[in-house]
């Protein structure tokens, strides 16, 4: 992976909010896509589709219930990019 945690963490901000429609200082790294942001399992479904294109990575569906924030997605692409 050729991208900095720093760089990587901004593209994952990034994608979430172009996803959930929201502005980047709606969301913050623990404020939940569900309840916060009004985010339903199609969206989490995009964001996950559109992290593995953008890193080049493979995430397990089984993962989706852990993706509730940006810290939690953080830490799926890290062990996904490992």
């Amino acid at each position: 992976m050729t991208t900095s945690v720093g760089e990587r963490y901004a593209k994952i901000r990034e994608i979430v909010c172009e996803i959930l429609e929201i502005e980047e200082d709606e969301v913050t790294e623990t404020s939940l896509f569900i309840e916060d942001h009004d985010a339903d399992s199609l969206r989490a479904i995009e964001i996950l589709a559109s992290l593995e294109k953008e890193f080049g990575i493979t995430i397990d569906q089984a993962e989706l219930p852990k993706m509730v924030n940006l810290s939690a997605v953080n830490e799926v692409v890290d062990q996904a990019a490992s």
